[in-house]
């Protein structure tokens, strides 16, 4: 059995849905959980304290270790202040979950700056910001795992949904850093994959018990990439109905980036044109 014993998580968004599963989970294993919820509203909004805290001490009551974070993850320093409590209170840091995120509907041609700025800060500029304050301590203690979150709405094009460009943008944007920090943290042990779930949440409208798409469906699958079992870095783990798939684009062993892509070569537009469905025949994630 998987346990996570003396490790230290902070799951951000994780007063509901698919967060709290995160969190309730790692906590039966044995983690101490800081849940950190702001307890927005469904614009993104306000704030409830008690979202929280309803979960931190419900893991209590079960007999698990948590505490709970309200702090508005919209700066440098509110990101770095959640982690900072973190390391005051348990002393260590050995895992960090994004969770939290933000979904809204507005196309290209009505997207307005405060709506970007909101999603860009939430799925873009909080992941950075608490990846930067986390990975001293866990390059310290040469042990960290790091999962971000993406969307098959944004990595898959048939997926996609009119509205949500700004959303799908900070979905890719956390794939690009999961690379990145794969290969910053691999030689003191920080692995870093992304979890692409699909629940039924609070964000589908769905406030009861749904009877399938259920967050604890895909809650064994954050597990799993948040414990030492995990050996690999840089998967995005789809997960879904429980069910789970790990996909990552990876470059044809005989390309010698970027001289030579072992390609279809051709020296005019209009030479691609005609060539167009042998250029794109592997076309595939």
């Amino acid at each position: 059995m998987i346990r996570l014993d003396d490790r230290v998580a902070i799951i951000t968004g994780s007063g509901r849905g698919l967060g709290a599963a995160y969190a309730r989970l790692l906590a039966e294993r044995g983690a101490r959980v800081v849940v950190h919820d702001a307890g927005v509203n469904k614009e993104g909004t306000g704030s409830d304290p008690t979202v929280a805290a309803d979960v931190a001490n419900n893991i209590r009551e079960k007999g698990g270790v948590a505490i709970a974070s309200d702090v508005l993850l919209n700066s440098r320093d509110n990101c770095r202040s959640l982690v900072e409590m973190t390391l005051e209170k348990f002393d260590r840091l050995d895992i960090l979950i994004h969770n939290a995120g933000w979904v809204a509907y507005q196309s290209i041609q009505d997207l307005s700056p405060d709506f970007l700025e909101r999603a860009i800060n939430i799925n873009i500029e909080a992941p950075t910001w608490l990846s930067q304050a986390a990975l001293p301590r866990m390059k310290q203690q040469h042990y960290g795992r790091i999962v971000l979150t993406t969307s098959d709405r944004a990595i898959y094009q048939q997926y996609a949904l009119g509205g949500l460009a700004a959303y799908a943008m900070g979905k890719m944007a956390q794939i690009g850093l999961m690379n990145v920090l794969a290969v910053e943290g691999k030689e003191q042990g920080i692995l870093v994959n992304a979890i692409s779930p699909v629940a039924k949440t609070r964000m589908w409208n769905v406030q009861d018990e749904p009877e399938d798409l259920r967050p604890e469906q895909v809650a064994p699958g954050v597990l799993y990439l948040a414990s030492p079992e995990c050996q690999e870095s840089g998967f995005i783990l789809r997960a879904s109905n429980g069910q789970f798939t790990a996909v990552r684009p990876i470059e044809r062993s005989n390309v010698n980036y970027p001289f030579n892509l072992a390609a279809v070569e051709s020296s005019t537009a209009e030479d691609l044109a005609t060539r167009w469905q042998e250029i794109a025949a592997d076309v595939a994630f």
